[in-house]
């Protein structure tokens, strides 16, 4: 039997001791390595023909298989869920430890069917596991994010969803930078939170209409809230439970007084109602060009003017009311608001028994013939009540005859009037209407009250008590008979002095944004597209396992 040859160097020299000592060192190492190997294949229950099979498919390691099982266990159930049965049977032959080359392509097709979330779980777990399924590439990035290394830069052709631009976007804090080109990818899937930092940060608005990416309701009405809070409709706002737009859709749609809340609209809700005392108080709270709005309906009272677009908001009349004083004969061809006004000035001045006045205002309201027919009824009728205290019976008569037939009151007067004529002038009776000498509408059950209060003011006006203690007496005949039909009665309808009961809509300021309802800058937010991310690396999962690098051939878990 021939014996081995000694080692020898080069030419057939002897090796130096050095050499053969490394020598030696090396075949202990690697003897080492296979007891170990095998000591964990024994561990493991997995003998070492197993460990090699896994090995061909890119699980290195006897500690590494049971973790391929657990992972392709729960591939396993989503492959019978949707019903794709190669794949299936490529797991379950893997977890047979009988893997084969069938195994990546089966992994990636349940995979690409699978949630992101799902993708980004296993490919995360294929590379704790250390499984040589990604391609170098990928495993790169994947390390990058598990690190929470966001800056990784990646095409556009990689980045499908947008997730590595997102990524790289708030890593560098240029959220408003962020490209819109992009934003069709990362909208349809981005946490409420991210979007809110992008709508924060102006990267989104209104004219990217992110609520038509959104699937849940919730989250469209929430979009359109923050970004076009006027077109959400009532059953969004209850559905968000926004307190200030429905506020604002009550008082806007007026009807009941609203409860107090201390905001703008409690102060818009006094000055419907003719409360001029808290017009500096409002100006605090409203946007500049409604202060200026407010200005301009302010610096109109001094001259009794103002342009089409304040007067045509009738929630401002009360207001306006309040404020005007006329001093002089209102034109009521100027407006309907100047038509009102005429009208109860000069019903005013009759109960003020300003007669020369009350006839220069009642002059112009007759004048005016294309008035309101409710409001020229008033105006011949008021006409008809200074001819009457003139004594000037036909015309009163005349002046009446237009209206006998739309008014029933109208008819009285005009009877009473008739009536008048046939008695001689010495005999009829005062022909002013006791009520309005009070200073009251005809009919006014306060009237004891007030005929009280103004004896009280005038107790050292002879006339003036004469004049009272008359009306006192006429009325107290009239109660006693149960017969008023000897006094001319004005206004015909009460109503229509009456001022508009709504709400100054042009005073409204617009409907703020909703406020934001997530956290900025989110962790939980930012941790889903990172995830997002992740599950991006799929296309990077191999058909074939890499081939191990000399580190990999000796690694071990």
């Amino acid at each position: 039997m021939t014996s081995p040859p000694p080692a020898s160097g080069t030419a057939g020299q002897p090796v130096s001791g050095a050499r053969a000592e490394a020598v030696a060192r090396e075949r202990e190492r690697l003897r080492a390595l296979r007891e170990r190997r095998e000591a964990q294949s024994a561990d493991s229950g997995f003998d070492g023909f197993t460990v090699r099979r896994w090995r061909k498919v890119g699980v290195l390691g006897a500690q590494a298989v049971p973790r391929a099982h657990t992972l392709l266990r729960r591939l396993a159930d989503l492959a019978r869920d949707t019903a794709h049965d190669a794949a299936h049977d490529a797991l379950a032959d893997a977890l047979r430890d009988e893997p084969d080359d069938r195994l990546l392509p089966a992994v990636r097709t349940v995979l690409e069917r699978a949630d992101p979330a799902v993708a980004a779980a296993t490919l995360t777990e294929v590379h704790a596991g250390g499984f040589l399924w990604l391609s170098e590439v990928g495993e790169q990035r994947l390390t990058a994010l598990t690190a929470g290394d966001d800056t990784v830069a990646v095409s556009g052709s990689e980045d499908p969803s947008g997730a590595f631009a997102l990524l790289a976007a708030f890593a560098a804090e240029r959220t408003a930078a962020f490209p819109p080109r992009m934003l069709p990818r990362v909208l349809p899937w981005i946490p409420l939170s991210v979007l809110d930092d992008l709508i924060d940060a102006g990267a989104v608005g209104s004219e990217h209409q992110p609520w038509q990416y959104r699937a849940e309701e919730m989250e469209h009405a929430y979009l359109k809230a923050r970004l076009v809070p006027d077109q959400v409709t009532a059953e969004q706002a209850t559905t968000l439970e926004w307190t200030a737009r429905e506020r604002r859709n009550a008082f806007l749609a007026g009807g009941e007084s609203l409860p107090l809340a201390d905001d703008v609209y409690d102060l818009l809700e006094r000055v419907a109602d003719g409360d001029a005392s808290v017009v500096k108080e409002l100006e605090r709270e409203l946007p500049r060009d409604l202060v200026l709005r407010l200005r301009r309906l302010l610096d109109g009272v001094a001259v009794g003017n103002w342009d089409r677009d304040i007067w045509e908001d009738r929630g401002l009349w009360r207001l306006i009311f309040a404020l005007w004083e006329p001093k002089a004969a209102v034109n009521p061809s100027r407006s309907p608001l100047h038509a009102l006004m005429a009208l109860r000035q000069a019903y005013d001045l009759l109960c003020m028994n300003d007669l020369p006045r009350a006839s220069a205002q009642i002059d112009k309201l007759v004048l005016y013939e294309a008035a309101d027919p409710a409001y020229r009824a008033e105006a011949l009728n008021f006409h008809a009540y200074t001819l009457l205290l003139q004594e000037e019976l036909d015309a009163a008569g005349m002046a009446l005859e237009g209206i006998r037939d739309a008014h029933e009151r109208a008819e009285s007067n005009l009877l009473m009037v008739r009536q008048r004529q046939a008695v001689s002038r010495n005999d009829r009776p005062a022909a002013s209407n006791p009520y309005l000498d009070l200073g009251l509408p005809h009919g006014a059950p306060s009237w004891t009250s007030r005929y009280r209060d103004l004896r009280r003011e005038h107790v050292r006006d002879v006339d003036m008590s004469a004049q009272l203690n008359s009306a006192m007496k006429r009325i107290r005949d009239a109660e006693r008979d149960e017969d008023w039909s000897g006094f001319f009665v004005l206004p015909l309808d009460l109503g229509v002095f009456e001022l508009p009961d709504e709400v100054p809509v042009t005073l409204v300021p617009p409907l703020p944004p909703l406020t934001r309802r997530t956290t900025s800058h989110s962790p939980e937010g930012l941790a889903l597209v990172r995830q997002r991310a992740v599950a991006d690396l799929l296309p990077h999962l191999l058909n074939a396992p890499r081939r191990p690098d000399r580190n990999a051939r000796t690694h071990t878990p």
